[in-house]
């Protein structure tokens, strides 16, 4: 059976008994014809591709079969689309990776050459993303009923964007989301009404948007029936606004009148029909945020809340204690897998538990290949000798794998990084447990650090210690979530050569600066744009405290002549050992330098 094109572009005018029966059925369909759909989605990418130049040099010749494109078309990563992509950005309109024209570029959490990685992409893609978004409430209503009865209280946010020199916009995929026409004008639809008018959503200053976003929250704390943000960080990021603003929100409240602070016109105007005098709720927002005890104050101030809404994998995990706190331990769904290079899947089941999560991938997004993955054996990619790849409908039970792509907007067999285990099937569809990104080190939010990178930014810190006869002899780091924002933590072991000329505090402070300096753009607008990272801090430990961390390692097993540093660390008797021997501590005394626009 081939499924028809004509069904995959189809997301429901408006929402209903009807719209959610037909969104269900159309899971079932995709789903159980998981591999006529993969064959057919490949057919229209080549087809529609065909006289781009990047397929075209293969020599496909009007094949759209999967046999004859596996064995022409190579595995390819950013550094091979680069060239393709810089002439795209530069003003090249002839079709390079598209047939059809590129309408922007999206631009990925991750970064090459420390610059966040332009994404292709083309108008018929938003329409794809909308038709995945589209499915998420049919799905959660299965779980959670009478959503339609109330609201959400999303804290979303536009993040800076930038223009190539061709004149096309660059920004992250959510923002280019936002600002489309799709979610401007968006059909009312019970199931998703937000608390955050559209103006404080789409304005720039992150201090205004969050502050209008937390007013209307409170003022609607009785409709709101679910609270979430992006990720995780970020919701935990606007319980501490809450913190440090209650006594002004409550203000506004109780007299009716908006923070001068506020000064964005459309705001202005969209609050002045919100905003009246309510003494009773500012009073009561003051009795719950005047004093030291902040556990549950999310179901205290909005006592409705059926659950957050929040991404809370990979990375992102290791904010479930805090969220917990401030929640009393509410249901965090996990409901959709995508990102920048394309919208990937959603968790069919998803209130399930937070380790438990698993994605089923969606056979119309775009072609998906899995390259099988092992650690202990890391397979080498060599055009010459291509690895078998295999299809989304052939991956094992258990089995991990890295995710390989091919979309509408050009991308061929491109490595996305994303490392997945199969965790079952629906229907004919597996179903993936996102295990990590391949070689992140370091994460706080949108953020991702690798060894390489981390290492380049000691050793450029180290530089300042070269004139007190000092250097790093060991380090190693891991991600504080508890701080909020998080901040990244390093451990320095010094050898201090001249004992009567050590380092001053000022001098380890700088480090903080120089690494900060030495991280990728994505990073950096992190400490100065979006305030969703704290500043790094250095932690100076006692002189063998290395080779004490090699001692409990051994004894717990470690080879001896096998062991090396781990360069990032979350085994709680470890960080205690480390923090146990701590000596001073160190943080960067301002933030690094950040614009938006890309390094020539």
């Amino acid at each position: 059976m081939t499924v028809q094109s004509e069904i995959f572009l189809e997301p429901p005018s408006s929402v209903d008994e009807n719209s959610l029966r037909n969104s269900l059925q159309f899971l079932e369909e995709m789903t159980i014809n998981t591999d006529p759909a993969q064959e057919n989605v490949l057919a229209e990418i080549i087809s529609q591709n065909a006289e781009a130049e990047y397929l075209k040099q293969f020599g496909l010749n009007g094949a759209t079969d999967r046999e004859t494109f596996k064995s022409k078309v190579p595995v390819s990563t950013y550094d091979d689309l680069l060239p393709y992509i810089q002439r795209i950005a530069n003003g090249d309109t002839s079709p390079i990776l598209s047939s059809h024209p590129i309408s922007e570029f999206l631009t990925s959490s991750g970064t090459s050459a420390g610059e966040r990685k332009l994404m292709p992409t083309i108008h018929q893609e938003m329409d794809r993303r909308q038709l995945l978004y589209s499915l998420l409430m049919p799905v959660m209503n299965q779980y959670v009923p009478d959503l339609d009865k109330g609201k959400a209280l999303h804290f979303l946010f536009i993040k800076a964007e930038t223009k190539t020199p061709s004149g096309l916009v660059a920004r992250p995929v959510l923002t280019a989301y936002y600002k489309s026409e799709q979610f401007k004008k968006r059909p009312y639809d019970p199931y998703n009404v937000l608390t955050s008018p559209n103006e404080a959503i789409l304005c720039p200053d992150s201090f205004q948007s969050m502050y209008t976003q937390m007013l209307c929250g409170l003022i609607m704390r009785h409709e709101v029936l679910r609270v979430g943000a992006v990720f995780a960080s970020g919701l935990l990021r606007a319980i501490r606004f809450l913190q440090l603003n209650w006594a002004q929100l409550a203000h506004d409240i109780s007299t009716g009148t908006l923070n001068p602070a506020i000064t964005d016109p459309s705001i202005i105007k969209c609050m002045s029909k919100i905003l009246k005098p309510n003494p009773k709720l500012a009073d009561f927002i003051t009795q719950e945020c005047s004093g030291e005890n902040w556990e549950r104050i999310i179901p205290r101030i909005w006592p409705n809340t059926k659950y957050l809404e929040v991404i809370v994998t990979g990375a992102m995990a290791q904010y479930i204690p805090t969220l917990d706190y401030y929640s009393g331990n509410l249901p965090k769904p996990c409901t959709m897998y995508a990102s920048s290079e394309c919208y990937f899947g959603l968790n069919l089941k998803p209130m399930s538990e937070p380790n438990d999560v698993s994605y089923t991938i969606m056979p119309n997004m775009g072609y998906f290949e899995f390259l099988p993955h092992d650690d202990s054996s890391p397979i080498t990619l060599s055009r010459d000798s291509p690895p078998k790849l295999v299809d989304l409908a052939d991956v094992e039970l258990g089995k991990f794998y890295e995710l390989i792509i091919t979309t509408y907007s050009g991308l061929c067999r491109y490595r996305v990084g994303d490392i997945l285990q199969v965790t079952g099937f629906y229907n004919s569809d597996p179903q993936f447990k996102f295990v990590r990104r391949k070689n992140v080190l370091l994460s706080i939010e949108a953020d991702k650090t690798d060894e390489s990178e981390l290492q380049k930014a000691i050793e450029n810190a180290s530089e300042l210690l070269k004139d007190f006869n000092t250097s790093v002899v060991e380090y190693t780091s891991f991600a504080d979530a508890k701080s909020i924002p998080g901040h990244y933590v390093i451990y320095w072991e010094l050898l201090i050569k001249d004992s009567s000329n050590p380092p001053s505090d000022e001098v380890l402070n700088q480090c903080c600066l120089v690494m900060e300096e030495s991280l990728n753009t994505v990073y950096r607008q992190g400490r100065v744009a979006d305030n969703s990272i704290g500043p790094l801090e250095i932690r100076v430990v006692k002189n063998g405290t290395f080779e004490e961390l090699m001692d409990y390692a051994i004894s717990r097993g470690a080879s001896i002549n096998q062991y090396k540093v781990p360069r990032c660390v979350s085994f709680t008797p470890i960080m205690e050992l480390l923090d146990s021997r701590v000596v001073s501590f160190h943080f960067s005394p301002s933030p690094p330098h950040w614009t938006p626009e890309r390094r020539r």
